[in-house]
């Protein structure tokens, strides 16, 4: 792969039982000299509630390739901020790092391109009493790792797609759509 100018992908992994941590991240993956990078350099700055922030792994620990991160979900709490640039932000970032190591993200590449990450937290997750963290890691991380392979094969393909039209459905569709 020599260049890589504008992929996406997503993935869903799912919480354990009782927990809130479903991790559904949506990346965009591109050149920074194409319309990845503009969007990218686009998202300096803050938007009221969808706080956006360079995806690190710890203190200056900025991942390669630079890639910023934000809510689907509008913050309403330091608490769920403590969580999104704490725990998740911490699994996007080893996933990442991750995928440059197993050869997903192709390291040559890892200063030519950037990347957005989309990020479904949950609100309840911020109010959860019993909030297992090691399970909102490993969806968050997961997913990640998921999102990004999905993006750079393409997948899911045109003809997957049309292949199982019929058989996947929207799980919010359930009883509503019969196929």
């Amino acid at each position: 792969m020599t260049d890589i100018w504008f992929r996406t992908g997503e993935a869903t992994v799912l919480a354990a039982e009782g927990q809130f941590t479903d991790a559904m991240p949506e990346v965009l993956i591109g050149s920074v000299r194409g319309p990845a990078g503009q969007a990218f350099a686009s998202m300096m700055g803050q938007v009221q509630g969808h706080t956006r922030m360079f995806v690190v792994r710890d203190l200056n620990q900025m991942v390669r390739p630079a890639t910023m991160m934000t809510t689907k979900v509008t913050i309403q709490s330091a608490e769920y901020v403590d969580l999104l640039g704490g725990v998740v932000q911490a699994a996007i970032g080893d996933a990442i790092v991750d995928c440059l190591a197993e050869g997903i993200l192709p390291k040559e590449l890892a200063d030519d391109i950037c990347m957005i990450v989309m990020v479904w937290l949950d609100p309840r997750c911020a109010e959860h009493s019993d909030l297992d963290k090691a399970d909102l890691y490993r969806t968050q991380y997961e997913a990640m790792k998921i999102a990004i392979d999905r993006a750079l094969k393409g997948e899911p393909t045109v003809d997957q797609l049309i292949a199982n039209r019929t058989t996947v459905k929207h799980y919010a569709l359930d009883g509503v759509v019969e196929y």
